[in-house]
């Protein structure tokens, strides 16, 4: 049976965090959603980034280079 392709979560501390690490994914050009958090993941902002797991390593990449501080949390994706 395949597997379902997989998102990664990005979650932040805060609302600024959030629409910051929005700018950096558009930015870096990766494609990426900005949703309301899931409830089951540990997020103190109600917002999150998700992008597919191949694209989720540059982005976390380029958040830490931007000093965003952020969680992660895969899922299935749809």
């Amino acid at each position: 049976m395949p597997t379902s392709p997989t998102i990664v979560i990005f979650t932040f501390e805060t609302t600024h965090q959030a629409l910051w690490a929005e700018d950096v994914a558009r930015e870096q050009g990766v494609p990426h959603e900005m949703a309301p958090a899931p409830p089951e993941v540990d997020a103190k902002c109600g917002l999150s980034v998700r992008t597919p797991a191949g694209h989720a390593d540059d982005l976390a990449t380029a958040f830490e280079a931007e000093g965003i501080e952020f969680g992660r949390a895969q899922a299935p994706e749809g």
